[in-house]
């Protein structure tokens, strides 16, 4: 199999949620996940920016940059992750639904919002 195009994920890394999601995507990936760079959105704040993104926006949802530069979000940014790891394609596959994936999506954006406000941190 040829090697996986490296991922630049932009995950909230004061989350400790988040934090643990990534420990496990990890540890389920295995060698496929040495493709995987995580970057800590309060980190990298300007590099966020300078591709158009705000770093507040990029704490609402996950963001996943591809190899040619394309960035993903939210479910869509699940979804690619999920694709590389073979025990969560067939999870990729179900979130992808035409009928499903608008539900998540409102079901992430309202827990993100919750746990940001009730940090503090959503202005």
């Amino acid at each position: 199999m040829p090697p996986l195009a490296p991922l630049r994920v932009y995950y909230d890394g004061l989350c400790p949620g988040c934090r643990r999601d990534r420990a496990r995507y990890e540890r389920w990936a295995g060698e496929l996940g040495e493709s995987v760079r995580w970057c800590d959105v309060t980190e990298h704040q300007q590099t966020l920016r300078d591709k158009g993104v705000d770093p507040q926006a990029a704490l609402l949802s996950l963001h996943v940059e591809e190899a040619d530069g394309t960035l993903r979000e939210g479910i869509d940014a699940y979804i690619l992750l999920m694709r590389r790891v073979p025990r969560l394609r067939p999870l990729a596959w179900l979130i992808g639904l035409p009928g499903l994936k608008p539900m998540l999506r409102k079901l992430y954006d309202g827990w993100v919002r919750r746990r940001l406000t009730r940090d503090g941190r959503l202005p």
